[in-house]
């Protein structure tokens, strides 16, 4: 916890941050955390960007300045390695308002994966397990958009930093020690692509589980339903859930065949959508199919569930990898998440890529690698003294 006479600087004004810039641009290090808002609301708020550097602790209010290019300037700097905590929610954040791509990226959350923690840790357990400092539970704001700021609120979030770099030097003497420094950096590097950062418009509609029991013309009813709702909720500054709440889409889709007069009378649509969007949702439904929308319903996943034989090999894959993992002292959500598992399986070209050499090849080896790329073509053989997991036909 810092002391109560620690010393900042609240940075509200374009020449406070162009000084700020002027002190950094020539450091090697610089940590930083922010505050946001997104509930009700389409287009995230930037509220607060705390900092620690050699030069101290510093607050920049993203409200009252209007211009942050001097604090992304050096977030885009390759000479000044920047260090967080959980950062890629940082990263996305300013790279979804600003277009920022970061570079020379330390993280401690990602660092402390391939050491022994789990993944991924809390700030506060690692900072207690790492530095052997009790953090009190952050400061129960509701809004981070109100001003003036309390000084208590800006002490507290002023924690999110404040240990940052002692963290990375425990860390980056742990990755050195194991001779995994190597293998944080290739992680991190994805972080420092453009590509990274890129979210598919037709994400969440491909991969609704709705969309597997449905025909051509309800999914492809469903991709403009989503997409209609993402548009107007982006239009409006609201959430999605504000515009249309999730739990009446399947609803929608399941009455829509028959016309905006069954949507008026299914008692699980409120009448208030129904008479607002009714004559909406059925212009959707009617339209032909787009040759576009052909090809984003090649990509929707098929059904995955239908062979039992299948998942159990997954999850014997699994475990194994776990085993593997818990020898090493790696965590294995750091080197396959169990949500991949799905898209291995499915062939989807992220998941296939992510075993595509680099450090899970050095710590599994390359067949192993060669069985998860081929999941959904193994065969287990149960014999007297052992079980034989290996490719059909062999």
């Amino acid at each position: 916890m810092p002391d109560r006479a620690l010393q900042y600087d609240l940075i509200e004004q374009p020449r406070a941050l162009d000084a700020f810039f002027q002190e950094h641009r020539k450091l090697s290090w610089m940590a930083f955390d922010t505050e946001f808002v997104g509930e009700k609301r389409f287009h995230t708020l930037l509220c607060l960007i705390q900092v620690k550097s050699e030069k101290g602790l510093f607050l920049i209010d993203p409200i009252r300045l209007k211009n942050l290019d001097p604090f992304l300037e050096l977030v885009a700097d390759p000479g000044i390695t920047k260090i967080t905590h959980a950062g890629d929610n940082d990263y996305r954040l300013l790279n979804n308002l600003f277009g920022i791509v970061p570079v020379n990226v330390f993280d401690t959350q990602v660092a402390a994966g391939f050491v022994g923690y789990n993944y991924p840790v809390s700030f506060r357990k690692l900072v207690e397990s790492e530095l052997n400092v009790h953090l009190k539970k952050g400061y129960a704001v509701a809004d981070w958009e109100s001003r003036p700021f309390q000084s208590k609120q800006l002490r507290y979030a002023l924690n999110d930093v404040l240990f940052l770099p002692d963290l990375w030097q425990s860390l980056q003497e742990k990755l050195r020690q194991q001779n995994r420094t190597h293998w944080a950096d290739e992680e991190l590097g994805l972080w420092e692509k453009a590509e990274y950062y890129y979210r598919d418009p037709h994400d969440e509609a491909i991969k609704s589980n709705l969309m597997r029991s449905l025909k051509n013309r309800e999914r492809a009813f469903l991709i403009r339903l989503f997409a209609w709702r993402r548009e107007l909720a982006e239009k409006r500054d609201h959430s999605k859930e504000m515009v249309l709440p999730a739990k009446y889409i399947s609803q929608i889709v399941r009455s829509i065949s028959s016309g905006r007069e069954a949507l008026k009378h299914n008692r699980r649509i409120p009448s208030k959508t129904a008479e607002r969007y009714g004559a909406i949702f059925e212009e959707l439904y009617n339209r032909p199919v787009t040759d576009e929308e052909k090809e984003i319903l090649k990509r929707i996943p098929s059904d995955l569930d239908d062979d039992p034989k299948e998942q159990i090999i997954m999850e014997m894959l699994y475990q194994v990898i776990k085993y593997k993992c818990l020898e090493e002292d790696i965590s294995i959500n750091m080197v396959v998440p169990r949500g991949e598992l799905k898209k291995i399986r499915a062939d989807e070209d992220d998941a296939l890529e992510l075993l595509a050499g680099g450090w899970r090849q050095e710590m599994l080896g390359a067949y192993f690698l060669d069985w998860l790329s081929n999941a959904n073509r193994m065969k287990v053989d149960l014999l007297d003294d052992r079980i034989v997991i290996h490719p059909e036909g062999h």
